[in-house]
């Protein structure tokens, strides 16, 4: 079971159909539950091996399966609401309700109209919106669920046209689900988001939506310090853009690949690259049809000085904090990740006391949006 199940395939116990009706792999719901046992201080713990003895109802040598822990017990029904006796009872074939199930599902794809889809993404809008207020601590979930709705409503679907909408829908919460993952400090996952927006982007078959979500996937690498990979897959993601797509999406790709050019301290071309970013970005919205990219003049401007404050530009500070002056308050994250920018800088320019205070602010910022990525970065400068 690491792939998902479809419409007519049977689960052998209740548990696995219960997480089958999830649309998670196993991976994906051992990694769900054990941040839910945290969330909840319960002590028991998940493994995919152990999961997949539990969900067969058999072990290796095909003898039944004993009771899990009794924490592990506890920890499957705290999820499910029942009892783990159920949980782990078999679950015997049913292809008539199979067969029923699959019908329902193909006839809610087949609803899938231009309003539900705007309906869709007006609910994505909110949760951008509650994002940027409240931090992926607050709607993380949220996300991933709707991932998990539109995902199986795709697998469904059989019009062309809804298929591509869906399709290019699932990239963009994809998307969104990674750069919040990868906030929480959870960079692995944040890579299987990123995995997934890729595949869905491919199914678009629109290029911007594929080059968007290559781009993002980057930003993983340089949290992992692999700045010369995160280089060379902009480059990459920047050469597939090539002119086809919009001037703001091209920007944007100029200036992460600045960013990145920035990590793996190559001065020059980091700067000019933000050059050809400024020198792309249009002055109104664009209405071609493009992934969500937040870039204007302010945003570039934190961006370019993020990778100031990175080469040790004396120049940092001042771009940075007119950005900061400017930004839409509403931009929690943006705001402790330009305090964290100022306060490199500062220390770049030994004025300590100026790094104080604006570490200060990100650590106050990013505490209230459970920022980890940010208080990482704290604690580096801390450490410096």
């Amino acid at each position: 079971m690491s792939q998902r199940r479809n419409g007519g395939q049977s689960a052998r116990t209740v548990l696995e159909r219960k997480i089958w009706e999830r649309n998670e792999t196993l991976l994906e719901f051992v990694e769900y539950g054990n941040r839910f046992a945290r969330e909840i201080g319960e002590s028991g713990t998940l493994s995919e091996r152990n999961l997949k003895r539990l969900v067969s109802g058999r072990k290796a040598d095909g003898e039944p399966i004993g009771r899990p822990r009794p924490a592990t017990a506890r920890l499957l029904e705290r999820i499910f609401g029942i009892g783990i006796d159920e949980l782990l009872s078999p679950v015997e074939p049913a292809s008539d309700d199979a067969e029923q199930q699959l019908h329902q599902l193909l006839s809610a794809s087949r609803r899938v109209d231009s309003s539900a889809l705007a309906l869709i993404h007006t609910q994505l809008d909110a949760m951008r919106q509650l994002d940027r207020r409240l931090g992926a601590v607050v709607v993380h979930e949220e996300v991933a669920a709707k991932a998990r709705q539109v995902g199986r409503l795709l697998s469904y679907s059989l019009a062309p046209g809804s298929r591509r909408q869906l399709a290019a829908l699932l990239s963009e919460i994809g998307t969104l689900a990674g750069w919040q993952a990868l906030d929480l400090g959870k960079v692995a996952e944040a890579w299987q988001h990123y995995e997934r927006a890729k595949s869905a982007a491919k199914e678009s078959g629109l290029a911007a939506f594929e080059v968007h979500a290559a781009a993002e996937q980057a930003f993983v690498l340089l949290d992992l310090g692999e700045t010369a990979a995160a280089v060379e897959l902009l480059a990459v993601t920047r050469k597939r853009a090539g002119n086809t797509t919009s001037c703001v999406l091209r920007a944007w790709l100029a200036a992460a690949h600045g960013e990145a050019l920035a990590a793996d301290r190559q001065r020059s071309a980091s700067l000019g690259a933000f050059d050809a970013a400024a020198n792309l970005l249009p002055s109104e919205p664009s209405s071609a049809e493009s992934p969500y990219v937040v870039l204007d003049a302010v945003h570039l401007s934190r961006w370019r000085g993020h990778a100031l404050a990175r080469v040790g530009e004396p120049e940092a500070v001042d771009v940075l904090s007119s950005a900061l002056t400017q930004l839409d308050p509403t931009f929690t994250r943006a705001a402790a990740a330009l305090h964290v920018d100022l306060a490199t800088a500062c220390v770049g320019l030994d004025e300590r006391e100026g790094a104080r205070l604006h570490i200060a602010q990100a650590e106050r910022l990013a505490e209230g949006i459970g920022s980890a990525r940010q208080r990482r970065r704290i604690q580096s400068l801390r450490s410096a």
